[in-house]
């Protein structure tokens, strides 16, 4: 592997504005294997974490991206004069559920939440969580939703095999009064994501 090709993944992940895949990379760089640039990147992950700088390198989204440490957060957002944007527990509760049972419908979302949740899909549509993946060939047709690559970077996830169980979810949402009632529904979700109901999606729709 040469030489350049470390410093040359590093001046990559430090431009972009989103996390680079190898796949992605590969794209731009054809003179080098997907292995290579993998075992490169892994290689600069490691020195990273190494050299106790305020900021690491780290894979999520099934990409490459630089990250700041959280203890340096607040400088951070005191340079920006701003503050975390926080979801409400009922927006929370509600990505929740997208992401555990998508592909799904807002119908489905509201059956277990018991609530009207138009709004609050709107709010996570404006914040890039979630998409339209498709229509179901239902009346109406009805638009389904699932998560998006912003998603799995906000949360901090390589994807979505990496959601936490669900037994650790239920404890995170839960309001002192045991677990968030919606979220006992998720009970028999498989904690791996299942792709068997992605068929149901129509081809056209907006892509994330």
């Amino acid at each position: 592997m040469s030489e350049k090709l470390q410093p040359i993944l590093e001046a990559l992940v430090f431009a972009a504005d989103h996390p680079l895949s190898p796949r992605e990379i590969s794209d731009w760089l054809p003179e080098y294997s997907i292995r290579d640039i993998r075992a490169a990147l892994n290689a600069l992950e490691m020195e990273y974490g190494s050299m106790g700088r305020s900021f690491f390198l780290k894979e999520v989204a099934s990409g490459y991206q630089f990250r700041t440490k959280r203890e340096f957060a607040p400088y951070v957002l005191k340079m920006y004069k701003t503050s975390p944007s926080r979801l409400s527990q009922a927006a929370l509760e509600t990505l929740a559920i997208i992401a555990y049972k998508q592909p799904i419908l807002r119908q489905e979302i509201e059956k277990l939440r018991g609530v009207d949740v138009g709004g609050i899909v709107r709010t996570l549509l404006e914040k890039g969580l979630i998409r339209i993946v498709g229509r179901k060939n239902l009346p109406g047709r009805p638009f389904i939703y699932g998560t998006t690559k912003k998603f799995l970077e906000v949360f901090d996830l390589t994807d979505l095999n990496s959601l936490p169980k669900m037994k650790e979810i239920k404890t995170l949402f839960s309001n002192g009064e045991g677990a968030v009632p919606a979220l006992q529904a998720l009970e028999g979700t498989s904690d791996a994501i299942q792709e068997e109901a992605a068929d149901e999606a129509a081809p056209e729709g907006p892509k994330d």
